[in-house]
């Protein structure tokens, strides 16, 4: 059958967003990623003795990985107080229906926004950001936020405490 995935061993299928789909991982594959996760400047060298294969199988494995769309890209873990954003604050928010593309773009635009996800739920979207304090959070709620055409209604939460997880070993 012509265009099967078996018939050209070097091609990927597409996904329906015209994205090669992704090859299936082994606990190796897992191993490098976990191992990036906890940091992202380990050598080709250090990661290839941690997982037990070759430096060039693991060059190969990080390459097809990122090639694969598995590892987006490599990206330091800020801690957001000490670069002088103490104040933190998870933002729900209402909006029009199928205005999600338009609001996801408007918020990237937002300073300090750093997650942006879209949800089931009493809420269609959430938002995390991170600013300088509670009165230019208040600002970017009131003047920026509420001021996208497609937001309904928009909820508050100030975070107290944040934990990354990523960095544990």
């Amino acid at each position: 059958m012509k265009g099967r995935q078996d018939d050209m061993p070097g091609e990927q299928m597409a996904n329906p967003d015209g994205k090669p789909q992704a090859r299936p991982l082994d606990d190796i594959d897992r191993d490098i990623l976990r191992l990036l996760q906890m940091d992202g400047r380990a050598s080709i060298r250090s990661v290839a003795e941690q997982v037990h294969v070759s430096r060039a199988n693991a060059y190969a494995r990080i390459n097809r990985l990122i090639d694969d769309g598995v590892i987006r890209g490599f990206s330091a873990r800020v801690d957001q107080e000490r670069a002088g954003q103490g104040a933190s604050a998870y933002i729900t928010l209402k909006i029009v229906q199928n205005s999600w593309r338009t609001v996801r773009e408007e918020l990237r635009q937002l300073p300090g926004a750093t997650h942006i996800a879209l949800v089931s739920g009493d809420f269609d979207v959430l938002l995390l950001v991170h600013t300088e304090d509670n009165r230019s959070l208040r600002e970017l709620v009131l003047t920026r936020i509420q001021a996208i055409p497609e937001v309904l209604s928009t909820r508050t939460l100030l975070v107290f405490e944040e934990t990354d997880l990523d960095s544990e070993p």
